[in-house]
């Protein structure tokens, strides 16, 4: 099964946007699963992130936020 990223993004948001499009060619290489939430409509995750995204988390550690970090994203599938 595959492992699954979470991206957690806000409305419309050109960060959101080309971290997403960034993430498409490493799903294949690195075999991960990703789902998209958008916080708009939660007070809680917009508590927890704020103006922070697109944050990028693996279960519950952040991998990267803004941009994607493509160092931090392999380093986190060699940890597993």
């Amino acid at each position: 099964m595959a492992e699954v990223l979470t991206l957690y993004i806000c409305g419309d948001c050109h960060l959101c946007d080309e971290m997403h499009d960034a993430l498409r060619p490493w799903q294949a290489k690195l075999g991960f699963a990703l789902q998209s939430i958008d916080i708009a409509d939660d007070p809680g995750l917009i508590a927890r992130f704020g103006d922070k995204v697109p944050v990028l988390m693996y279960r519950e550690r952040e991998i990267c936020h803004y941009r994607l970090d493509e160092a931090a994203l392999v380093a986190c599938f060699d940890l597993r």
